[in-house]
């Protein structure tokens, strides 16, 4: 897959997968432009963002910042039918990452990139 791709062509699950991918490389290029560190200490910082309890609080932040395409697409991730979350989640918190990975695949595969990046500082900067 090539950035820019259409992403109508994919389901949910396709979506929050690459979305995942692509959230990450976004968090870990916080991690480093907050300074030069440790390896461990990257890991530790990026789990703020990674997890799904952590993505679902996110949430709160990016829902008003969403236009009404983006919000449609954040509730088809959510609301779709996914695995069963981790142990460290609730069913809630889950299906809201999911929503937010989904998101940011879309973003990812419809050429939305620096979208994407301004959703991800605006939702990041407080944490």
């Amino acid at each position: 897959m090539e950035a820019g791709m259409s992403a109508s062509g994919y389901g949910s699950p396709a979506l929050a997968y690459i979305g995942d991918a692509f959230f990450e490389l976004l968090v870990r290029e916080k991690a480093l432009s907050d300074g030069g560190r440790p390896s461990a200490q990257l890991n530790q910082m990026s789990r703020k963002y990674v997890t799904a309890v952590a993505q679902s609080a996110l949430v709160n932040s990016l829902l008003p910042l969403l236009t009404e395409e983006e919000s449609a697409v954040y509730r088809r991730g959510r609301n779709s039918n996914s695995a069963h979350p981790p142990k460290s989640a609730g069913v809630v918190e889950y299906r809201r990452a999911t929503g937010l990975e989904c998101l940011f695949g879309w973003l990812y595969l419809s050429g939305r990139e620096q979208r994407a990046r301004e959703l991800f500082s605006a939702i990041t900067q407080e944490v």
